[in-house]
């Protein structure tokens, strides 16, 4: 099996959808995964999420399973801290937040660093095992059940599907920690998702267990074969 995590083209918050620019990201990515196909898409509820993934859904007509779990809303609620300005932000923009992740004692308490003792102000121990039972739940429905204790998927039905889930920034970090048993700290520290990005992990079947491999991770080349830059949050140009 072949998964496809695409992050939403460039958005407009409020009220929930793509901007211009982010309807021309979803139809560059469309065109990119078309030339091999998708056989199974899944989408958060989010309208952004849902406007990315149509453009390839019409194109091989295929219809959207939507995944509650995915929502945005519940990952800001599980893993954002307050913010003096905007009331909310992500953990992982907090700059006190940051030097505890990188931490030595966060280091050494590797799958348990929610328990560090300045972190215990924060329930992200819930959104841990929120997310955790989500994505355990979802990919033992696609034939692979999650070794959590060795850090691998045990093949339960192994298939050769291409399957994508279209969703966010912050469910996404939290997604590939998850899936990749990676502690979170680690992956919020040093990894991010553009617009209409998409990685690609591979569950190759090694005899009765997969160990997942990403091929890439927040690739955009779906842009640049239609001209258009990237732009990570309109700040950052390459």
């Amino acid at each position: 099996m072949l998964f496809y995590y695409v992050r939403h083209g460039e958005p407009i918050y409020n009220p929930d959808s793509l901007t211009p620019l982010g309807q021309e990201q979803a139809k560059a990515l469309a065109k990119r995964l078309c030339i091999h196909g998708i056989d199974r898409v899944f989408s958060s509820p989010s309208n952004r999420a849902m406007q990315t993934a149509k453009p390839i859904c019409d194109l091989l007509h295929k219809e959207i399973t939507l995944c509650d779990w995915a929502e945005e809303g519940l990952a800001m609620r599980d893993f954002g801290v307050p913010h003096p300005v905007h009331g909310r932000t992500w953990c992982f923009y907090d700059n006190r937040i940051l030097e505890i992740f990188r931490s030595p004692e966060v280091r050494k308490l590797d799958d348990k660093w929610y328990e560090h003792p300045q972190l215990a102000a924060y329930d992200f121990a819930r959104g841990v095992e929120r997310v955790n039972t989500a994505v355990d739940e979802f990919f033992l429905s696609l034939g692979y059940r999650h070794d959590r204790e060795n850090s691998r998927y045990e093949v339960v039905k192994p298939n050769r599907d291409r399957v994508a889930l279209f969703a966010h920034q912050g469910f996404g970090i939290a997604f590939f920690s998850s899936m990749l048993d990676i502690p979170y700290p680690i992956f919020a520290t040093h990894f991010d998702f553009s617009h209409s990005s998409m990685s690609v992990i591979n569950f190759e079947t090694r005899g009765q267990y997969v160990y997942p491999q990403v091929l890439q991770t927040s690739n955009d080349a779906h842009l640049y074969r239609e001209g258009i830059l990237t732009g990570y949050h309109n700040s950052i140009k390459f």
